[in-house]
């Protein structure tokens, strides 16, 4: 009897896991290059389920700003966040007061070789700052360093650090996608479909709150036939 409601216990904690994971979609619609969560099976987990990101690509968002870069196809730009390295997929960067490359959240923007500092009186009208579709970024014709993409092999790796940040341990992949400049990436959430999941989860809770209903008549029951015998 212990091991049925332990079951039971179980699967309305996944349900809050869910419920919160839908919560956290919904919540950042408007925030560019939000990689959506998706609950996945991973039996090596109490619940069963993990959160895993939704690589998939959000639409894009022109805006015309040199700095405002987008990614086509599965992959991150890397950062440097209190000196540990970090994956982002906004890139929506500026130039701090010491020239270097960064998000908007003060993340340093990594290049091949270290975190990327940019000399602003190289960029001018004349020689305006140019992104390649490979990450190379350039002032006019002058080379300013080269983005480091990345691709992960091991997607289920990916941990959300918060203000769109991925610590990431697992294997890299050879990123074979695109860079846009002058556009940003929107979130790749489906109102749609979390409506749709919203919907499953509120009737699988109705389920599993009918069978806890159930089970505890069935004990109180039980509990009271003794009691008479």
């Amino acid at each position: 009897m212990t091991d049925t409601l332990q079951a039971l216990g179980r699967q309305m904690s996944t349900d809050v896991d869910t419920l919160s994971s839908i919560s956290r979609n919904v919540a950042n619609l408007q925030t560019p290059g939000y990689r959506a969560e998706r609950m996945r099976a991973d039996f090596a987990q109490q619940s069963g389920l993990t959160p895993a990101v939704d690589q998939r690509d959000g639409s894009l968002a022109q805006t015309g700003r040199a700095l405002d870069l987008a990614l086509r196809g599965q992959g991150f730009f890397a950062v440097e966040r209190q000196g540990q390295p970090m994956l982002v997929r906004a890139g929506n960067f500026q130039i701090d007061a010491d020239g270097y490359l960064v998000t908007r959240h003060g993340d340093r923007v990594l290049g091949q070789s270290g975190a990327l500092q940019i000399d602003p009186t190289l960029i001018t009208a004349d020689t305006p700052l140019r992104a390649d579709a490979d990450g190379q970024l350039w002032a006019g014709q002058q080379p300013l360093g080269q983005l480091q993409i990345v691709a992960v092999a091991q997607p289920l790796e990916l941990r959300a650090m918060g203000n769109g940040a991925y610590r990431y341990n697992g294997a890299l992949a050879q990123w074979q996608g695109s860079v846009v400049q002058g556009a940003l990436e929107a979130a790749n959430v489906d109102p749609a479909d979390e409506m749709l999941r919203l919907m499953e989860l509120t009737r699988h809770v109705d389920a599993v709150r009918r069978a806890m209903s159930s089970y505890d008549q069935m004990l109180d029951t039980g509990i009271n036939r003794i009691g008479e015998n």
